[in-house]
């Protein structure tokens, strides 16, 4: 298993667990900022590595109404805020390849959505970079077929690569995770996050927008922790009901520790 070099971190190469966690869109500088410090207090107690995440644009929406974000400008400004303050590396999505650029700036690592997954001069742009590369699995993706992914990123010469697992499709409006897909990703050789706030979303559920269920994170997280993931991506809100994209599907703040504390005890029976 080949380790990963995130900002100042090293991750990977079998070690404990690491989290990429944050709201999932930028609202606000101040209240995207709180959230990113108290996650990072929570990792600090846990001595669980952290990397905060929070979207620019949430480019994929179910509707045209639906709030994105800041955008690319704004939103760069932000994380490098957010990274200078707490002193952590910061993830954000990208869409286009003329956002590489300017994101590789500021990102430590740049993320590939899922549905943007095959899109070769995307993937391979990202990865010409040499930032890390951390790509979702689509969910039209069967496991195995991510390694042509993880080839396209190292034509570009880039090794520094991470999958993340998000489930798959399965009938209207669900998402299933295969817990098969963690080994066999993990059989490339780099490491592979499991995305548990996603995978419980329900894509489309309330009409105009996406619902999901919460309630079924900390039974998926322990679950995909045993089958021996490298890695977790959660979105967190102090207050889900009042988040402007995905709070159905996000972890509250006051609810992490715990989920964590249970995570990081079954991670170190899995790889002790």
């Amino acid at each position: 298993m080949k380790e990963v070099k995130i900002g100042n971190l090293t991750v990977g190469g079998g070690k404990g667990l690491f989290l990429l966690a944050g709201p999932c869109v930028i609202e606000d500088p101040e209240r995207t900022l709180m959230i990113g410090r108290r996650t990072k207090e929570i990792c600090d107690r846990l001595g669980i590595p952290y990397i905060f995440k929070a979207s620019f644009d949430k480019a994929n929406r179910s509707s045209y109404s639906s709030f994105r974000g800041p955008g690319l400008e704004e939103g760069l400004k932000i994380l490098a805020h957010i990274k200078k303050e707490l002193q952590v590396p910061v993830v954000s999505d990208i869409h286009s390849v003329e956002q590489i650029e300017p994101a590789a700036e500021v990102l430590d690592v740049l993320q590939i959505p899922a549905f943007l997954c095959r899109q070769t001069d995307l993937v391979y742009g990202a990865a010409k970079t040499g930032k890390c590369v951390n790509v979702k699995k689509g969910q039209f993706m069967a496991p195995k077929d991510m390694i042509n992914v993880l080839k396209k990123m190292e034509e570009a010469g880039n090794e520094n690569l991470m999958l993340t697992e998000r489930g798959a499709s399965f009938g209207y409006n669900n998402l299933v995770v295969d817990m098969r897909s963690f080994p066999i990703m993990r059989d490339f050789g780099y490491p592979v996050i499991f995305d548990a706030t996603h995978s419980v979303q329900l894509p489309g559920g309330a009409g105009t927008k996406s619902s999901g269920q919460r309630e079924f994170v900390p039974f998926l997280s322990r679950a995909a922790v045993g089958a021996g993931v490298d890695g977790l991506f959660m979105e967190v809100h102090d207050n889900p009901e009042e988040a402007l994209s995905d709070g159905p599907n996000m972890v509250r703040l006051d609810d992490l520790e715990a989920i964590l504390r249970d995570l990081k005890a079954i991670d170190t029976i899995v790889k002790g």
